[in-house]
């Protein structure tokens, strides 16, 4: 039996979780559930589940809470960061999967790793921003992380096919989102609901304005570098609509091995779980001769130029990915407001980019500066696009 802690129960990826937990009741059990605002949901979850700790968004939410459950759980919930480093250090907990969006789950993370706990990493923003100081400290703890995201775990299997040293490539693939198609002055033109709308994936908000934007494929491309140890210019991106191929890894012999399956995130979060078994899961199985043509092409980075901004940051280094993720999140919070073109997304990021200072990668307090530097610098520039 493994003991979980689940930082971002109630978002796409950690229902997920929950749903391979229940389907394997023997293998799994939840210690400890962290959430944000949405306490209806967290509640049920809470009820079902039993963990010896909640956490929330704030202590407002922490009373929200309350109301939905029984006196006995009161004196378990916590809440703000400091109440997600708790549930992601709980004693009981053997590994924490951090799938909290955004630059919340860096601390909480950060906090499992020194408390010796293995991680399941579906939070790419852990490595974008301080992607050198996490994998230190993974090395000096010994323990194991293991990607979530569907494109990692695809690079992860893939690289069980041959020696590190002997890698070539690693290929990352994009389904292009819900735009690949359109053109370019049509692009202001775009709804959030539009851009909301993936192809391909059940996915949260934040994370589908991403992957229309290719800004998600920059992000995993930074947290690729450091997750297997590659230079930035042996990480390529392919757009696949077909999102099948989750991703591949070139060898210097010329092999290219691919891991292939249905869109669904609950086979790569369940891998991460097992590891190295593979869990029977209840899901409907790839059939090759039912899906066509796979086709790949290259990125198109004059209509989607958040690729070119992520490679930049990556190669810049410092605390530049830090910048590009903080200014994204504030830029893609503005757009589904209302506040902001679909294009200014990345436009903005791109501004803010030349404006704060580089600080220093092997500081966490650089990082942290640099992140509320540019989300500053963000918001600044949204509203005088607003004024």
């Amino acid at each position: 039996m493994k003991i979980l802690s689940l930082l971002g129960s109630t978002g796409s990826i950690g229902r997920s979780v929950l749903d391979v937990v229940r389907q394997f009741p023997d293998h799994f059990c939840i210690a400890g559930l962290a959430a944000g605002r949405n306490v209806e949901r967290l509640s049920r979850q809470v009820l079902e589940f039993s963990p010896e700790l909640i956490s929330v968004l704030d202590e407002e939410h922490a009373g929200l809470l309350k109301a939905f459950l029984p006196a006995s759980y009161h004196g378990r919930i916590v809440w703000g960061t400091e109440g997600n480093i708790q549930v992601a250090s709980l004693d009981s907990a053997a590994m924490i999967v951090s799938a909290i969006v955004g630059a919340a789950g860096l601390l909480p993370t950060l906090a499992a790793i020194e408390a010796g706990k293995d991680i399941g990493l579906a939070n790419k923003e852990t490595l974008v921003m301080a992607g050198k100081l996490v994998m230190a400290a993974v090395r000096r703890k010994g323990i194991q992380l293991l990607p979530v995201d569907s494109e990692h775990s695809a690079i992860f299997q893939a690289l069980e096919a041959g020696r590190k040293e002997d890698v070539a490539k690693i290929i990352l693939t994009a389904s292009g989102g819900p735009f690949l198609a359109k053109k370019t002055e049509d692009l202001r033109k775009v709804t959030p609901d539009q851009a909301l709308a993936h192809p391909n994936w059940n996915m949260g908000r934040k994370i589908s304005i991403d992957s229309a934007t290719l800004m998600n494929k920059g992000l995993e491309v930074i947290e690729a570098r450091w997750l297997f140890d590659v230079p930035v210019d042996a990480i390529e991106v392919v757009v696949h609509p077909q999102s099948i191929v989750h991703s591949l890894v070139e060898f210097q012999d010329g092999s290219v091995v691919a891991q292939l399956g249905i869109p669904d995130m609950r086979i790569p979060i369940a891998y991460a779980l097992s590891y190295p078994k593979r869990l029977s899961l209840a899901l409907k199985p790839l059939q090759l001769s039912q899906c066509g043509n796979l086709q790949f092409h290259e990125p198109d980075y004059a209509r989607f130029p958040a690729l070119t901004l992520a490679y930049q940051a990556l190669r810049q280094g410092g605390v530049m990915p830090a910048v590009l993720n903080g200014a994204n999140e504030v830029t893609v919070e503005a757009f589904l407001g209302g506040r902001l073109s679909f294009p200014g997304i990345i436009e903005t990021v791109s501004k803010v980019l030349e404006k704060v200072q580089n600080g220093s990668e092997d500081s966490l307090d650089d990082i942290m500066a640099a992140d509320s530097s540019a989300r500053y610098e963000a918001e600044r520039l949204v509203s005088q696009f607003n004024s």
